[in-house]
């Protein structure tokens, strides 16, 4: 939201921020119900068939998340098989769960916190999700303390793309120019650097 703020502040744009499940974001910008998202969407070559992208605003790999009591040996296909994974519902991370993990039981959510709370209460064994997007839970919140990110980082840009992008419609070009432009703006005056360090202990660039 801190990044959304600065880049409507530097855009000079009054904006106003609504909540959407997640599954209609695409559907509902098409059909003007709204002008842009910002919320971790991956720039994945089958989402820019349909919206257009600003520059990358943040690079997230994605990861396998599981409890920190839980042995498991790894996060291969074959480690996993007799395992219980959890998606979220129309995200990249299903898209490749269903392509790399077609063998192992796969449950799908329909929202983030929902696939956080099957993980926490047992529901499955372990997710795949977006880094930072579920970086919040696992450190700042009593739910996630139970677990941990488990295995290494997944970067497959065919699926997850070249990080996230702010999606406007293909036909607001004018739109696109300002969110690029400001987002060149805070990037170069520390305001995107400060942020940042707020959140995370890492860089996000």
């Amino acid at each position: 939201m801190d990044i959304a703020n600065a880049l409507c502040e530097a855009a000079k744009l009054k904006c106003e921020f609504v909540i959407q499940e997640w599954t209609a974001m695409i559907p509902n910008l098409l059909d003007n119900k709204y002008d842009a998202i910002i919320s971790s969407m991956s720039m994945s070559a089958e989402r820019r068939q349909k919206v257009a992208f600003t520059q990358k605003y943040y690079d997230s790999p994605t990861v396998f998340i599981a409890r920190k009591n839980d042995e498991i040996a790894g996060t291969s296909p074959d480690d996993l098989k007799k395992l219980r994974l959890g998606v979220t519902a129309a995200t990249s991370q299903e898209s490749y769960a269903k392509k790399f993990y077609s063998g192992v039981a796969t449950t799908v959510f329909q929202a983030s916190p929902d696939l956080y709370k099957g993980l926490a209460d047992g529901k499955v064994d372990i997710i795949l999700e977006d880094k930072l997007a579920v970086y919040d839970w696992l450190a700042n919140t009593k739910a996630g303390s139970c677990c941990e990110f488990k295995g290494e980082d997944i970067k497959n840009t065919e699926y997850f793309g070249d990080g996230a992008g702010i999606a406007v419609r293909p036909t607001d070009q004018p739109l696109l120019d300002k969110l690029n432009a400001a987002l060149e703006e805070i990037q170069a005056n520390d305001t995107y650097d400060t942020i940042n360090a707020k959140y995370f202990p890492f860089s996000i660039r």
